[in-house]
């Protein structure tokens, strides 16, 4: 589930988290070629954009579900409230630091993505996304938006990055997920461009990478057959599915979804963050349902057609009234563990 935890607040930051050096400004350009495939440039100066957002915005809420698990190499909240991402652009890899400075957004970008990432700022930050579009039928719904006003949907325009640690959090649980996407993209991605040798941050690899990937390291990481099948099915028409990303929900579901092992629950996790979809609700999680039905209908047993009745009046906004309900804290109490972490490595 897309941000399902309210962001914890930053802690003291650690060696690998220090903060980058200064940055040095260049005008963005837009003539020369850019360099998909190059060894990244480390000295190059970085590109800058300021933006002011249309109203409140928290950067931990917006950016959030782009962090798998608390060593994401491809992610980093420091404690100064930098955030860095890390990339493959359609103009190729790409760094992106973003703060906040005040009412505007500072962010800098390194790589040939850079102008990429820089002229997509706005939409990544939620400039397309319409808060008030929702309007909450439940006391609960209306106290956490009151109480997070800078929530906004994020929309990176990127899906195959969002896809793929999607697969692999199929069925399994996000431990195991998170652990097998640090893995691979340490193991097969490329530093990331800029001042990020600090912060280990590397960028997943390409369609190409990822299905040169052999059979014995998907092993060590942990992931089954079915969902490297899944990727590998998925690299291969990687083009065809990145095009999603400027479909209609039902049009860029459709599309992600003709690929064998790839279904409702992944589909949805995917466009929330690649097209920001404030209708693609999550149908297939293991928690998602009674989460719902305990702070909708005090019904922790609620399943997926229970959750979607209860859902019906937010028709359009079904999946930011999940994130409302996620970011109130009201869940309910965990019981047993009704998963057990899988281990195929020694096997």
């Amino acid at each position: 589930m897309a941000g399902r935890f309210a962001p914890r607040s930053p802690r003291a930051a650690l060696p690998h988290q220090a903060a980058a050096p200064p940055l040095r400004t260049a005008e963005p350009s837009h003539d020369a070629p850019a360099a998909r495939e190059a060894e990244p440039s480390h000295d190059a100066p970085a590109l800058t954009r300021e933006w002011t957002p249309p109203g409140p915005l928290d950067l931990r809420l917006v950016l959030g579900p782009l962090r798998r698990g608390p060593a994401d190499p491809t992610f980093r909240m420091v404690a100064d409230g930098t955030f860095w991402r890390a990339t493959r652009t359609p103009e190729g890899p790409g760094t992106l630091r973003v703060a906040a400075r005040g009412d505007r957004i500072a962010a800098a970008a390194w790589g040939p993505g850079a102008d990429w990432l820089l002229a997509g700022l706005p939409a990544l930050l939620g400039a397309d996304d319409d808060p008030d579009a929702f309007a909450p039928r439940h006391r609960l719904l209306a106290l956490t938006r009151h109480r997070r006003p800078g929530l906004r949907l994020l929309r990176t325009g990127l899906v195959m990055e969002s896809l793929i640690p999607s697969i692999l959090e199929q069925k399994v649980t996000t431990d195991e997920a998170y652990r097998a996407w640090r893995h691979l993209v340490r193991r097969f991605g490329t530093p990331a461009p800029g001042p990020t040798a600090d912060l280990g941050l590397h960028v997943m690899p390409d369609p190409r990478g990822w299905a040169m990937i052999p059979s014995w390291e998907w092993h060590r990481a942990n992931v089954d057959a079915k969902r490297s099948a899944t990727i590998l099915r998925a690299v291969r028409v990687a083009r065809r599915l990145e095009e999603a990303a400027a479909m209609s929900l039902p049009e860029a579901l459709t599309r992600l979804e003709l690929i064998p092992g790839i279904g409702p629950w992944t589909s949805a996790e995917t466009l929330q963050r690649s097209n920001g979809a404030p209708d693609a609700v999550t149908v297939g999680d293991l928690h998602l349902p009674g989460i719902v039905g305990h702070a909708l209908a005090d019904h922790r047993d609620a399943d997926d057609e229970e959750m979607l009745t209860l859902l019906t009046p937010y028709e359009g906004q079904r999946h930011r009234a999940t994130r409302l309900i996620l970011l109130s804290g009201h869940t309910p109490k965990r019981r047993s563990p009704r998963m057990t972490p899988g281990n195929i490595v020694n096997l």
